[in-house]
C-alpha cells in the first residue's frame, strides 16, 4: 500500500492528491491512506499535507527502503522482494534463514547498518549507518557445488562495473574478495553456500559498500587502508540509484552464466584483476608462501608459480609484495 501512495503522489508532482482520491483509487479508507502517510513520515519521508487539497511528496529519505529501491530496477528477479531494516546484525545472516524457509531467488536482504557485519574468516565489517551498502542476495543456481566460489568472482565483476557505469571510478578486484581503489578497500564480498553432493540449495552473496564515510569516521585501524566512493570522487553518490545498477549488472551476468557457463565473467574479472601477473605473498591456514599470481583454474581457485611448482590457492589472504624479499 505505502509503494502504491508513493507512486501516485510521485505521479502527480507538485500537484495535492485528495485523501478521498487516494482511498478510491486503492479501494482503501481514508483513515488507512492517514495511517500509511503517517507511517511514511516516519521513515523520513517528507509529504505536505492541507486540509481540502491533500497530500504531496516535498522531499524522499536517502534511505534504501523497498519504495524507492524497486521503482529503479530493471531485473526480472533480483531485488524484486525486498527485507529490509535500519539496523540488523548481518544480512548474510538474515539471508540464509530466508533461504531456509524457501525465499525465492534473487530475494535482497538490505539494512542502513549492521551491528555484526563481517568479511571471510569471521573478520568484521565495518558497516556504519545510511554510509554505504550492506545488502545479501539469495541465488539457486544450477549448477554443481563446485562452481559456488565463482559466484564471488561474478559478484566482484558486477559490482566493479556498477561502479564504473554510476560514477566513473574505475576499480580492482583482488582475488579472493576484494574491491580496491589505489590500494585501498571499497568493497568486501562474503559468499557462503548451503549444499548437498550434487546440488546447490542456495548461495547468499552478501556485499559492502564503502559509500560516503569520510576519512575520519573510519576505525584508525582502517583510516589508512579503507576508502569509500565520496572521498574518491569528490561528490555525492546515490546509495538507491547505485544498487539498482549493481542488481541489474548481477542478474545480467548471472543469466549468462546459467545458460552459457562463466567464461565471460572470467574474462571480465581478469580485466579487473590487480592480482595476476603480481608478486605476491599467501597467508594459509597452516603455512606462509611467496610466489606470483600467474592465473585462475576453472574453479576460481588461484594459481600461483612458486619456485617449487605450481600451487593452486582456494582460500587465504592474499596481498601484492613491494618488493622481492
Amino acid at each position: 500500500m505505502r509503494s502504491e501512495i508513493l507512486a501516485i503522489l510521485r505521479q502527480a508532482g507538485e500537484k495535492y492528491v485528495s485523501g478521498a482520491d487516494l482511498a478510491r483509487r486503492l479501494n482503501v479508507s481514508r483513515t488507512a491512506v492517514w495511517k500509511h502517510i503517517c507511517s511514511l513520515k516516519d521513515d523520513g519521508y517528507e509529504i505536505d499535507s492541507k486540509s481540502r487539497n491533500g497530500y504531496r511528496i516535498v522531499n524522499a529519505p536517502d534511505l534504501l527502503l523497498p519504495e524507492e529501491i524497486v521503482p529503479l530496477l530493471s531485473t526480472q528477479s533480483f531485488g524484486k522482494k525486498i527485507r529490509y531494516g535500519q539496523l540488523m546484525g548481518s544480512t548474510n545472516d538474515v539471508a540464509k534463514k530466508m533461504a531456509i524457509e524457501g525465499s525465492p531467488e534473487g530475494t535482497l536482504v538490505i539494512c542502513e547498518e549492521q551491528g555484526s557485519g563481517r568479511g571471510r574468516l569471521s573478520r568484521g565489517w565495518y558497516s556504519p549507518a545510511a554510509k554505504g551498502i550492506w545488502a545479501s542476495l539469495i541465488l539457486r543456481p544450477p549448477f554443481l557445488p563446485q562452481g559456488a566460489p565463482k559466484c564471488t568472482l561474478l559478484a566482484a565483476v558486477a559490482i566493479a562495473e556498477a561502479i564504473k557505469e554510476q560514477t566513473g571510478v574505475k576499480v580492482g578486484i583482488k582475488w579472493p574478495n576484494d574491491i580496491l581503489y589505489e590500494g585501498k578497500k571499497l568493497v568486501g564480498i562474503l559468499t557462503e553456500m548451503n549444499a548437498e553432493m550434487d546440488r546447490i540449495n542456495y548461495v547468499v552473496v552478501g556485499f559492502g559498500i564503502n559509500v560516503s564515510t569520510k576519512k575520519e569516521e573510519f576505525p584508525s585501524e582502517l583510516e589508512n587502508i579503507a576508502t569509500s566512493l565520496e572521498q574518491i570522487t569528490k561528490s555525492h553518490i546515490c546509495r538507491q540509484q547505485l544498487l539498482a545498477a549493481i542488481l541489474a549488472k548481477f542478474e545480467q551476468n548471472y543469466v549468462k552464466v546459467c545458460e552459457q557457463g562463466f567464461g565471460e565473467v572470467m574474462e571480465k574479472w581478469q580485466r579487473y584483476s590487480i592480482t595476476l601477473g603480481q608478486k605476491i605473498k599467501v597467508i594459509g591456514i597452516d603455512e606462509v608462501f611467496y610466489g606470483e599470481a600467474c592465473a585462475l583454474d576453472d574453479f576460481g581457485a588461484l594459481l600461483v608459480k612458486t619456485p617449487q611448482g605450481i600451487r593452486r590457492v582456494l582460500a587465504g589472504d592474499v596481498s601484492v609484495r613491494s618488493s622481492d624479499k
